[in-house]
């Protein structure tokens, strides 16, 4: 299957962001890839806790829901938009990877687990939990003929998740980011190819590159890594755009084949 990871810089302007993500989804189908997935918070990065309260809405109500499910039926791909920020019925605010068929049904949803706690400096501190409530529960999916495990951006750094994954066979694994520069430059392709190396299993990873409304500034630096812990694609800046590679499930049985520590991680 020919995969695409859509890197973007979204801003505050929802209406924007899906329009910049389309073109960049529909410039990647163009090209033949079948499952495409988008960054962390494709249509809304808004920092400000109040603003983003402001313009939140339940998945029923939701612009980016509507639009990116229609788009998976007008391009016939798998779609997985890396989060959405979205109301959930008890009020709270979930970070919620949404994975669209090609017939525009929703087929699965994951919210994000683990969220992003740092003091990268003393003007740049993080603290999600502020502002999001945690998801429960891992979730695989399948995409075609491929098993997909779902995370987001800062569980990338918590390996049991990936170790659950790895015990159920996946053959790929989404990790959909907006990782600060700063964590970036120093841990975004090292934790990445871990990842990929300790599962046997493919890793897509589409994030968010630039220089954002909110202030906020982003790594970029989109990879899709082989079982092997090999980059395939990536690109080397932070600019929008978007990267393409053929996988296929055999080279996820040989990897595991090779060194089958995986079997050892625990359930």
């Amino acid at each position: 299957m020919r995969v695409a990871a859509i890197q973007m810089c979204s801003g505050i302007d929802v209406v924007a962001n899906i329009a910049a993500a389309s073109d960049l989804i529909r410039a990647a189908a163009a090209d033949g890839a079948r499952f495409i997935a988008t960054p962390e918070m494709t249509h809304l990065l808004q920092k400000d806790a109040t603003e983003l309260r402001r313009g939140v809405k339940p998945m029923a109500e939701d612009e980016g829901v509507t639009a990116f499910a229609a788009l998976a039926v007008e391009l016939d791909i798998h779609l997985l938009i890396g989060s959405l920020a979205i109301l959930r019925d008890d009020g709270k605010i979930a970070n919620r990877s949404l994975l669209f068929t090609p017939d525009g049904k929703l087929s699965a949803q994951y919210d994000k687990i683990h969220l992003f706690e740092a003091a990268i400096s003393k003007s740049e501190n993080y603290r999600e939990s502020d502002t999001y409530t945690a998801g429960e529960r891992s979730v695989i999916a399948p995409v075609g003929d491929l098993n997909l495990g779902l995370s987001i951006c800062y569980d990338v750094r918590f390996p049991s998740l990936y170790a659950g994954y790895a015990k159920a066979e996946v053959d790929l694994i989404a990790v959909p980011a907006a990782f600060t520069v700063a964590t970036g430059k120093a841990h975004w392709e090292t934790l990445l190819r871990a990842r990929a190396i300790e599962t046997g299993a493919y890793v897509i990873a589409p994030a968010q590159g630039g220089h954002h409304a909110d202030g906020r500034r982003t790594w970029g630096r989109s990879l899709i890594v082989d079982p092997w812990g090999e980059v395939l694609e990536k690109l080397d800046h932070d600019d929008p755009g978007f990267i393409l590679a053929d996988i296929d499930r055999a080279a996820v049985t040989k990897a595991r084949a090779r060194i089958p520590a995986w079997r050892g991680a625990p359930s």
